[in-house]
């Protein structure tokens, strides 16, 4: 059956369980930022896992559990830092560079995986945990950089791979566990500017 395990204060939201079944990683805005927390699957023993201003949210667990990568927005200048705590207080974001990040499964260790300057987002580890793949505008030529494409990259930021050529959408990649299939979301075929659907490819 369906169970509520968290309750206000905050938003709750972009809920991954962990391999073994027993944590759940989860974005919330309940301590005044936008964090990943994790806790186990009844709800309980709740941990804040990072704490630097800014947007963390879009986290998956590595295929072992030990590690976890996620995407973030760290405001640096006053005015970014104005401009963002403005937004959230409106319950907004605005999420035009995203970075991708990687840190321990208990929060320790944090790293930046990407240096695009760019929306990079929805990250998901390769079976084997040595790469990440995700999706980013950082190859777009268009002048608004509306077209995202799928690229992956090694866990210590080297060897950026562009993986998807399509000149429109193409996101929220997951491999199956075996590595053999990529599913990922894609506007490609579209009917009407803008449909959304599921592709898969070897």
């Amino acid at each position: 059956g369906i169970r509520q395990l968290t309750s206000p204060p905050g938003n709750n939201a972009e809920a991954t369980l962990s391999p073994n079944g027993k944590k759940i990683i989860f974005t919330s805005m309940r301590d005044g930022d936008l964090d990943l927390y994790e806790m186990d699957t009844k709800g309980k023993n709740v941990k804040r896992l990072t704490s630097e201003l800014g947007y963390d949210g879009g986290a998956f667990y590595s295929p072992d559990g030990t590690q976890i990568v996620y995407r973030s927005f760290h405001p640096n200048t006053e005015a970014e830092i104005a401009r963002y705590r403005g937004r959230l207080a409106n319950n907004l974001i605005e999420p035009t560079v995203f970075e991708v990040w990687v840190m321990n499964a208990d929060g320790s260790d944090k790293r930046q995986v990407t240096k695009l300057g760019a929306a990079s987002f929805a990250p998901f580890f390769t079976p084997d945990g040595k790469k990440i793949i995700f999706c980013t505008n950082y190859f777009a030529t268009d002048t608004r950089k509306r077209n995202f494409d799928l690229a992956l990259i090694n866990v210590d930021g080297t060897g950026l791979e562009r993986v998807t050529f399509n000149e429109t959408f193409d996101g929220f990649p997951m491999f199956s566990p075996d590595g053999k299939k990529l599913v990922f979301a894609s506007n490609r075929n579209a009917a009407n500017q803008g449909d959304t659907n599921v592709f898969i490819a070897d």
